[in-house]
This record gives structure tokens, C-alpha cells and sequence, in this order.
């Protein structure tokens, strides 16, 4: 069974995080979008794991949809499951440096989550936030979490990301086995991110060692789904993680990501000042910001030049393809020269979802000769470019987005004095 899933998100319990982060927008936002299984997030909030027990039963073995679907956002079963996840923050000094690691946790059952939650509540205040801070070193969490349940995964979180990543250029690793120690054998995939895809991942050893899994870690519904894991397996816990844990390639079929230049964190940069650099214009003025002199944010490219021993470009050999992608709602927006929230956008978003069921279908699959039937040129030539590749983007840097251009300046002009 063809599944599209995306673990990693917060609930309304975690903190910036939008109070329509609750199971049911969640459900109906994943249908939108065709994802088909969707973490819960955060199970180590009381609250939160109250609410995901009295709310979802069992759907297959270690998944569970929503119990009462005639609610005000869902009145049938549209197909969503969700899988038990969480992101615990580990804040912790090892050999010399403090270290600031975010680890994703996958659970079977709501019996091992309570075992998991009583312990880490030993450690921490479960209550202050959906994704915990915990002194602890991950390697001490991955030692608990797997005592308790071998069916667990452990996954280093957006791995590259300055500040919270296993490979962060300001706190992290060299090494999975460098954090893990003797635990890292039992890590058996991490997270690309939004500022890194599987081609840069794979300049790096542990990039090639181990499966790289994409997600959105969302904080809205409307984020859902800006990256997702495409398999091709039953639909069950045990079937996805052994997916995962073996690498298969036959039932883990591709990721689909963002472009990197749009995520945060992709180049070098001093966001105050607006200083943005690429890796080698960081060398050249020796990571220092010309305008106030303070040291830049370096970026995941810079950092995965630090650890690479492949040069760029180079592709893994039976590696997990990738497609890259940009939400359906912001080629509507750019295509009709307006914002992506406004009701103009929605309008035409939810033409195409009613005729071709989903977002991933309409940017995947539909052809563009039925798009052109069936909504503007623009639009339909805005999701050609996007499968093509052919877009402009400003990289992102310091924690500011990148900017994605799909049409010319000159071409902006012309589509809005047609349409208006």
C-alpha cells in the first residue's frame, strides 16, 4: 500500500506552535494533503497524551485514527492515521561544550509511552512544553527509551540546523558515534531537515551509513506535509519502521523535501545586520560579519563541507531517491500575485483538492494537460516548473526563510494585468 507519512510535528501544547495543532484540524489538514500517516507529536505532555488516548483508537497494528469522526472539521473516516512520535530537546555538557541535540522518538503502543513518560518526568518538567528540555545526554535517552522498548526508533532531529542538530555547527557532533557512543548502533536514521536534502547528506559517512527520513515539524496544519517519507509497505508500525531500519528500497520508495535554499538555515549569515554568505565568501572574510564584526551563524552547507569526504555533487549508489517540492498554496499565491492566506488562494486550492482528491496528487501525478483544463495557465505552468526544477531562489540564512521564485518579475507583471 502506497503510504505518504510525516512524524515529526508539535501540538498546541508546544511552544510558537498554532492552537489548530489539535487531532482533528491535524486529521483534516493530512487528508488535504494526502498524507496518509502522521505523527502525533509531543506524547510526553500530560495533557496532550491525555487527549491522544481519549481520542484515537487502534487502526492497524501500532496506528490509530480518530475515535468520534462527526466533528466540526471531520465527518468521515478520510484515511488518516496517526503514529506515536515525540521531539525531546537534550541540553547537556560533553567533553568540554554544551550540547543542545534533538531527538525524535517513535513508539509501538500508549503502554510504552507511559513507561518512556515516567521516566523522563523523573529527569524534567514534562508539563513546561510539548517538546521537553531535558538535562540529559542523548545517549542516556536512547539507553532508557530502548530498555523499555526495542520497537522504539531513535532519530537524531533536522540533523545539520546550527543550534539544535547532531552535525550543528554550534553545538553538535562530528559523529552519530561520537554522541551515541555505544548506543549508535541502535540509530538507524536521522532527519535531513528543511535546509538540507539527502544529495548533501550523502558527502558525509553517516549520510551514506544510515536511512534519511524527511518531515515536515510543523507547527500548523497548513505546514503539514512540507517534507514527507513515501513507502510502499502494510500499514502498520512494525511494516514502516522495518522499512526504515532495513533501508529497503522496494518498501521506502523516496523523500519528498523541500528545495534546501528555502529552509533557515542553508548558508552562513548574520540576520541583524542582513549578511548573507555562501561558504566560500564566509572563508574569505574568516566567518566574521563585516557590519558588526560578531562571529556569523554558519549554515548547514558550510557545515557539511567541514565534514565531507565526497566532493559535491556526488550521488549514492542505491541510495533512497528524493524529489523536491514547494507547497501547492505558494505556487497558487505567486502564480496569482497574491499571499499565500488569502481567500483568492484558498478558492483555487480547493478547486483542485475537490477534483484531484489531494495536494501530493495535483503536485505530483495529475498531468498538466488536465491541470490546464482545469485551472489557470499560470498555475499549471507554476507546477510544471516546480517538478522541472526551474525555479530562483534566494538562500536562506540565520533563521530567515529563503525566497522561492517561480516566475520572472517581468512575467508577474504580465499575469497580474491579465488577471486583474
Amino acid at each position: 500500500m502506497r503510504i505518504i507519512a510525516d512524524f515529526h510535528i508539535h501540538s498546541k501544547y508546544s511552544r510558537a506552535t498554532s492552537r489548530d495543532m489539535d487531532l482533528e484540524h491535524i486529521s483534516q489538514a493530512a487528508g488535504e494533503k494526502g498524507i496518509t500517516v502522521v505523527g502525533t507529536g509531543d506524547f510526553t505532555h500530560p495533557e496532550w497524551f491525555n487527549e491522544l488516548k481519549n481520542k484515537l483508537e487502534p487502526a492497524g497494528p501500532g496506528l490509530f485514527r480518530l475515535k468520534n469522526l462527526l466533528t466540526k472539521t471531520a465527518t468521515h473516516d478520510n484515511g488518516t492515521r496517526f503514529i506515536l512520535t515525540t521531539e525531546i530537546s537534550c541540553i547537556y555538557s560533553k567533553k568540554g561544550r554544551v550540547r543542545k541535540i534533538h531527538i525524535l522518538i517513535f513508539a509501538p503502543d500508549f503502554q510504552t509511552i507511559e513507561k518512556i513518560n515516567v521516566q523522563l518526568g523523573w529527569i524534567g518538567n514534562l508539563k513546561s512544553d510539548g517538546r521537553p528540555i531535558l538535562g540529559l545526554d542523548v545517549k542516556e535517552l536512547a539507553k532508557i527509551v530502548l530498555n523499555i522498548s526495542q520497537d522504539c526508533l531513535i532519530v537524531p532531529g533536522h540533523c545539520l540546523t546550527p543550534w539544535f542538530g547532531i552535525f550543528g555547527s554550534m553545538s553538535g557532533f562530528d559523529s552519530i558515534e561520537e554522541c551515541f557512543e555505544d548506543y549508535s548502533k541502535y540509530v538507524y536514521a536521522m532527519e535531513t531537515g528543511l535546509s538540507a536534502d539527502p544529495k548533501m547528506l550523502w558527502r558525509i559517512p553517516d549520510g551514506r551509513r544510515i536511512t534519511l527520513i524527511s518531515n515536515s515539524d510543523a507547527h500548523s496544519s497548513a505546514k503539514l506535509g512540507r517534507e514527507v517519507n513515501v513507502f510502499d509497505t502494510e500499514m502498520s508500525y512494525t511494516a514502516i519502521r522495518d522499512a526504515i531500519v532495513k533501508k529497503d528500497l522496494s518498501k521506502f520508495l523516496f523523500t519528498i523535501e523541500f528545495f534546501p535554499e528555502e529552509g533557515k538555515y542553508h548558508y552562513d549569515g548574520h540576520r541583524l545586520c542582513q549578511i548573507r554568505t555562501s561558504p566560500e565568501e564566509t572563508k574569505k572574510i574568516k566567518g566574521i560579519c563585516p557590519k558588526c564584526g560578531r562571529s556569523l551563524t554558519v549554515g548547514v552547507l558550510s557545515r557539511v563541507d567541514e565534514l565531507a569526504d565526497r566532493k559535491v555533487g556526488f550521488v549514492l549508489p542505491g541510495a533512497i531517491p528524493y524529489k523536491s517540492l514547494v507547497p501547492l498554496k505558494e505556487i497558487i499565491a505567486e502564480a496569482v500575485g497574491v499571499q499565500p492566506k488569502t481567500k483568492t488562494v484558498a478558492e483555487y486550492y480547493q478547486k483542485l483538492i475537490r477534483q484531484f482528491s489531494n495536494e501530493f496528487n495535483v503536485l505530483l501525478n495529475v498531468p498538466l494537460e488536465e491541470l490546464n483544463k482545469s485551472t489557470l495557465p499560470e498555475i499549471k505552468e507554476g507546477i510544471r516548473r516546480v517538478r522541472e526544477g526551474e525555479l530562483i531562489i534566494e538562500p536562506g540564512y540565520d533563521g530567515e526563510f529563503g525566497k522561492v521564485r517561480i516566475f520572472h518579475e517581468a512575467e508577474k507583471k504580465e499575469e497580474q494585468n491579465r488577471l486583474f
